[in-house]
């Protein structure tokens, strides 16, 4: 514990809290999932949604987010969360694989989430990249979202690169959701999905953009492994850039990075104690 105090009134600082851009940081990656489950599992409950008020929750794909979604899966086996009235917006899609390929993105969600919890099929929400206009089914996602009254809490992973869903770098910062031709570095690290053959890789992708996921009221990202130190680095410590996409999030008043020991490798030690010290402040106003 690197902080404890008896606050007389901590309104203040709860205020602060709510509204500063926080590091979570986490001994190993299943203590980060943990983490990150309680959370998402918290804000559900604490919206308290219904019949008319649904809780709207962004989603990535990967590896990153597996032991999150293990642990959502076990909260419903055990009866603590319920996801009968959220709705779920995924923030990508390969252009051109079929639905049920074993590397689609709809097949990943339905394998490792959604068929495990209770959430109803026409409330998951994933782009369709077999549509036959591409840019029409981009704009009815962002219309989705904006019918579902925005997303209370898009989680999103990043790559080495910084990028977040497929917004690579050099993407624009207030980008919406789009067709996106990837770039060759995402298609080679892909390859490993494909048996290593580079003719079989999905060369275009539909991507929410840096803007769709900045709407949202609140913006969780997971970053754990050494190989992502030096992107989170470029996400907390520099300034902004289209180089280094998740770096946007700095500016979103309401960001919880959530990494574990080995991410934060390139950080200053000082940065790592200050976000320390800082949670536990928010802890002590019941604030995380």
């Amino acid at each position: 514990m690197w902080f404890t105090c008896n606050f007389s009134s901590n309104t203040h600082y709860r205020e602060i809290c709510q509204n500063k851009m926080k590091l979570i940081i986490l001994d190993h990656y299943s203590q980060a999932s943990e983490w990150a489950a309680k959370y998402i599992r918290n804000r559900i409950i604490q919206f308290n949604p219904g019949p008319d008020k649904y809780f709207t929750l962004g989603l990535p794909t990967g590896s990153t987010p597996l032991g999150c979604y293990k642990k959502l899966i076990e909260y419903y086996r055990n009866g603590d969360l319920s996801f009968q009235y959220v709705k779920t917006f995924n923030m990508d899609e390969y252009v051109g694989l079929p639905r049920d390929h074993p590397e689609s993105y709809h097949s990943f969600m339905w394998n490792n989430f959604f068929k495990h919890i209770d959430i109803r099929p026409e409330n998951t929400h994933i782009l369709d990249g077999n549509a036959a206009d591409l840019q029409a089914e981009c704009d009815a996602f962002e219309e989705k979202i904006q019918a579902a009254g925005g997303v209370e809490l898009f989680v999103g992973g990043i790559g080495p690169d910084g990028h977040i869903a497929f917004n690579e770098p050099g993407s624009s910062l207030v980008s919406r959701t789009r067709v996106k031709t990837l770039a060759m570095d995402t298609i080679l690290a892909n390859a490993r999905f494909f048996d290593g053959d580079l003719a079989k890789v999905p060369t275009m992708a539909l991507t929410v953009g840096v803007g769709t996921v900045m709407d949202a009221r609140e913006v969780m990202i997971l970053i754990t492994g050494a190989h992502k130190a030096f992107a989170l680095y470029k996400a907390i410590e520099e300034g902004v850039s289209h180089m280094w996409t998740v770096s946007a999030f700095q500016q979103h008043p309401r960001t919880v990075f959530v990494c574990d020991e080995d991410a934060t490798l390139e950080l200053k030690v000082k940065t790592v104690k200050y976000f320390k010290v800082f949670v536990d402040v928010c802890r002590v106003t019941s604030e995380l």
